[in-house]
């Protein structure tokens, strides 16, 4: 597979947008925590070496470039809460935090790549969708390093605070451990109350309390 490039970005200077950013988000499928977006808009004159999808990097790798993202382009981190999730749903969500995040960077983008097949509803500036946008454009791929990082971060925070689910390690995916652990711990707040494992421990416990 080839790594990302900037030939989308390219295409949008030529086109008269010359400000673009990269839009991705991470923690969809996990069982606990936020969904966490990133938007991240590239110097064209400065893009580290290296950047690819974040799943493609090892954790040290990705590290790296997210410090050295900070340092040269233009980062904006958002979430949406499990509360909104179980609210929304987890695609809304996931776009409620993409919204935040670009209404975080420090300018607004002239364009916006966001990763997937859907465009956020409301989003109040012009967007593109992109099929397997991290690994396609730098500017998403960015995001996806940025906003995975984060969101492991916030995660080893949380497992500090509610031990014994291993979030340190599976970062709220339905891991086999994770999941005995919800059935012998039970639940914490930061569990989508709404995804069936979850939820199908609530149902449980509602019958052997009645």
């Amino acid at each position: 597979m080839t790594p990302p490039d900037f030939t989308l970005e390219d295409a949008a200077r030529a086109n008269g947008q010359p400000i673009v950013a990269g839009v991705d988000e991470v923690g969809r499928g996990p069982l606990a925590g936020p969904v966490t977006a990133a938007a991240v808009i590239l110097d064209p004159a400065r893009i580290p070496p290296g950047l690819n999808d974040s799943k493609k990097l090892t954790a040290a790798r990705r590290l790296a470039l997210f410090t050295a993202l900070l340092e040269v382009a233009e980062v904006s981190v958002a979430h949406a809460s499990v509360a909104e999730i179980d609210t929304l749903n987890i695609l809304r969500a996931s776009h409620l935090a993409m919204c935040r995040a670009l209404a975080g960077l420090p300018r607004r983008p002239d364009l916006a790549l966001i990763d997937g097949n859907l465009i956020p509803r409301d989003l109040p500036l012009a967007a593109r969708a992109v099929v397997r946008g991290d690994a396609l454009s730098l500017s998403i791929a960015a995001a996806s390093i940025v906003a995975k990082v984060v969101r492991d971060r916030h995660m080893v925070d949380l497992a500090q605070q509610y031990p014994g689910y291993g979030w340190e390690k599976n970062a709220g995916y339905p891991t086999a451990a994770h999941q005995s652990a919800l059935q012998d711990l039970g639940l914490t707040p930061h569990h989508r109350r709404s995804f069936a494992p979850v939820r199908n421990i609530l149902y449980q416990e509602n019958i052997t309390t009645r």
